[in-house]
């Protein structure tokens, strides 16, 4: 295939971008459906007078239908979208930014989206919808799911649809909230994961971050030990990954603390644990939740996490060595190319 696509290229230099600027518009439709033109033409970054040509040709082809409410696709468009997804990945580059990244990150397996979700925040509705997609092919019967919070696992959350059919999985928080938007935390997001696939969830009704006495007093609590039990017991393990200050600053970490996550250099976070580039633990938080041993014994561990920005973290929490699988965007997989060569 490698072969017909440079040959292509030379033919008809045109027709490549031109379908990527399609499949792109087609893809986006089906992530957000029903969609009007301005807000598409905004999300996309895409004129209007060029869009406005675009879904013409769209439509006269029967991929896409307009009405007042929006667009949307039409059965044509959804199953073109699906059977060009593969092909399209390969044109754009996507499947050899895949190879490189699981070999520089020593990754079982790495799945890139296009686009960089600094950029356009849509890209983590594409990441949320390949996650659903990397679990759907790992989840076994009566299997236990562990989420963590954030707004990328909010978006694997949104994505998730009724077509776990006899899985029956049970999905847990991997830890407490820590006190922000509400729909952000492990809580929400594990209640709506099972909810979208009708299925069982449990909740873990405390912060994240406690001090040693009241940890001492939860730990000791029948309801906690009961969930922390099944935390412990995942066999799927989903998580984000976070910048460090930016953590540090979201948990009003005490200025001691917030002194040896600086002066370690650590610029990732994951489970209330603190890493510098190369993957050393620099500070941990006392949380209650799932601890980074407890992910030793997890089958599939999948970090979910893009934008450029963030290929720092990304490096850092992944080099801890217990990431089986990384879902991420172009703008991070190509930043973390650039200093992993």
């Amino acid at each position: 295939m490698r072969a017909w696509i440079d040959y292509a290229k030379k033919l008809l230099p045109d027709l490549l971008p031109v379908m990527q600027i399609r499949m792109q518009i087609l893809q986006y439709i089906r992530l957000t459906q029903p969609i009007g033109r301005r807000n598409l033409s905004t999300s996309l970054n895409m004129t209007e007078r060029v869009l406005r040509s675009e879904v013409q040709v769209l439509k006269e082809q029967n991929l896409i239908h307009v009405a007042s409410a929006g667009m949307t696709l039409t059965d044509e468009g959804t199953s073109l979208v699906i059977a060009l997804e593969e092909f399209m990945r390969e044109i754009s580059g996507l499947k050899l930014l895949e190879e490189k990244l699981k070999e520089a990150l020593n990754l079982d397996e790495v799945f890139v989206v296009a686009g960089d979700s600094d950029e356009s925040p849509w890209v983590k509705q594409e990441m949320g919808r390949a996650s659903v997609a990397c679990i759907k092919e790992r989840l076994g019967a009566n299997n236990i799911v562990a989420v963590t919070g954030g707004t990328t696992l909010a978006a694997v959350a949104d994505m998730m649809q009724l077509d776990f059919k006899n899985l029956n999985p049970l999905f847990v928080p991997a830890r407490g909230g820590i006190g922000e938007s509400v729909e952000n935390e492990a809580n929400t997001i594990c209640a709506k994961m099972a909810k979208n696939t009708n299925s069982s969830y449990r909740l873990l009704y405390v912060p994240d971050h406690v001090g040693s006495e009241v940890y001492a007093s939860i730990m000791t609590e029948p309801s906690v030990k009961s969930i922390l039990e099944l935390i412990q017991s995942s066999n799927i393990v989903i998580h984000g990954i976070g910048d460090a200050l930016t953590m540090a600053r979201r948990r009003k970490t005490p200025e001691t603390d917030w002194n040896k996550i600086v002066e370690g250099h650590a610029v990732g976070e994951a489970f209330g644990y603190y890493f510098n580039e190369t993957g050393e633990v620099v500070h941990k938080v006392l949380t209650v939740g799932m601890q980074l041993e407890d992910l030793q014994h997890v089958r599939h561990v999948m970090a979910v996490a893009g934008g450029s920005s963030k290929a720092k973290a990304i490096q850092a929490v992944v080099r801890q060595g217990h990431t089986s699988l990384l879902v991420t965007d172009e703008g991070a997989a190509k930043e973390l190319l650039r200093v992993n060569p």
